[in-house]
């Protein structure tokens, strides 16, 4: 595995970026089309109508499952970026850090990682900026 650093860090799943969320966009633009179509033509609506609502609830299903996913893993990397500061500094993480800086501060190395957490929290220093200046990258391959 290539060593990971700001330029390569984004995790893109073809399958799931690049096919299952444009398609199931797909369908569900196409299945309100066809409601139109039906409506305008006077067919049955009730066959457009189950195409729609499932369509859409297989698109919001596949955004869930993927933010429900991800809500979880921010849990566990707060859990341990807290743990992992409070072992290098001997006290607790700043309140003051957002969720989005923690995520950022779990690539920088335990070296610069007191003093990048410490700078976040004084200056509300942007997850962007705090992932650039890292000098040490700690690889985090298990992001969902």
């Amino acid at each position: 595995m290539k060593p990971q650093n700001y330029g390569n860090h984004v995790r893109m799943v073809p399958a799931f970026h690049y096919v299952a969320v444009p398609l199931s966009l797909i369908i569900t633009v196409a299945s309100i089309v066809y409601l139109l179509v039906s409506g305008k033509s006077g067919l049955s609506l009730f066959g457009s109508l189950l195409f729609v609502s499932f369509s859409i609830l297989a698109f919001m299903n596949l955004l869930f499952v993927r933010r429900f996913a991800c809500k979880v893993q921010d849990r566990a990397i707060r859990a341990e970026e807290s743990l992992r500061y409070f072992a290098l500094a001997g006290k607790r993480l700043d309140s003051r850090l957002t969720m989005e800086q923690i995520i950022a501060l779990r690539f920088a190395s335990d070296e610069e990682y007191v003093a990048l957490s410490e700078k976040a929290a004084n200056e509300g220093t942007p997850p962007v900026d705090l992932k650039r200046i890292i000098r040490t990258w700690r690889a985090d391959h298990e992001r969902v």
